[in-house]
């Protein structure tokens, strides 16, 4: 079976704030809870604006079985308390006959030498029912980074968006199939010049899509390289895919309402995804 090659698309924010009291980051736990993870893990990644927190909820067993979530609140820099409320669900990629939890927190930061947590207790619903989710107590500690610090995942807005795959550079004779949520959309297409182009469309009953590039040989030049331009409303990026014949390049399409809307370059290593503004 192929394994996935995960192209690094690393989106950083950071807000400045002065004292201890900075809780914007990465923060790591585990949930007691039933469900339809062997392991419930959650991860919370914050934003401070003043008193008010924002940013995204993970509840995930790995990168690929995952719940995602928007999340907003208020910090009381005076008792170290942090309040947090789930709401929209913008992915996920979990079994049919698993249910989404929607969930609240109440959390009192803290620090002990180079260990920052967040101590609390959680509350929930089945998504769209007045049904709970057990709710418990729970403990969260800062981490360096995300642990879907390797997902690519590309924010954007409803609407049809255009994929063109061309050869990287020197065109050398690769050959590929590309996948979408599962389905052959091209196969055994071979890269040139000219794009090989496919569309996906983001609305509010498909709000996240997931795209393949499967290598069928690795042209005179290995490993097969590729560049994908894609096209979203007025806006296109250029991501640079790498796979082989035991590894198949992913990338993700999430709607996101509050989608980025200035120009920039995010890089890392040797992948690279460019956003910039189409005329």
């Amino acid at each position: 079976m192929k394994k996935r090659l995960i192209i690094l698309i690393t989106f950083c924010s950071a807000v400045l704030f002065s004292g201890a009291q900075d809780i914007t980051g990465f923060w790591k736990g585990t949930l007691s809870m039933r469900g339809c993870f062997p392991e419930n893990n959650i991860e919370l990644q914050i934003s401070l604006k003043g008193l008010e927190t924002f940013g995204d909820s993970y509840h995930y067993q790995d990168v690929n079985n995952y719940v995602k979530k928007k999340i907003r609140g208020n910090f009381d820099r005076q008792t170290k308390t942090l309040r947090l409320h789930e709401s929209l669900v913008t992915t996920y990629h979990i079994p049919q006959r698993c249910v989404i939890c929607v969930k609240n927190f109440e959390l009192v930061y803290s620090k002990e030498g180079n260990l920052e947590t967040l101590k609390g207790n959680w509350t929930g619903n089945v998504l769209n029912s007045l049904q709970s989710c057990d709710g418990g107590s729970i403990i969260l500690t800062r981490v360096k980074e995300s642990a879907f610090k390797e997902v690519p995942e590309i924010k954007v807005d409803t609407g049809t968006i255009r994929l063109d795959f061309y050869d990287n550079a020197q065109v050398d004779g690769d050959s590929i199939t590309v996948i979408v949520d599962g389905k052959v959309v091209l196969t055994h297409q071979r890269l040139s010049s000219q794009p090989l182009t496919t569309y996906i469309r983001i609305d509010l009953e498909n709000t996240f899509h997931e795209v393949e590039m499967v290598a069928e040989n690795l042209g005179s030049i290995p490993p097969n390289t590729a560049i994908l331009i894609i096209t979203a409303g007025k806006k296109r990026y250029m991501l640079s895919l790498s796979s082989s014949e035991s590894k198949s390049a992913v990338v993700r399409f999430v709607y996101d309402p509050d989608n980025i809307t200035d120009s920039q370059t995010i890089a890392s290593g040797n992948q690279s995804l460019v956003t910039f503004t189409g005329n």
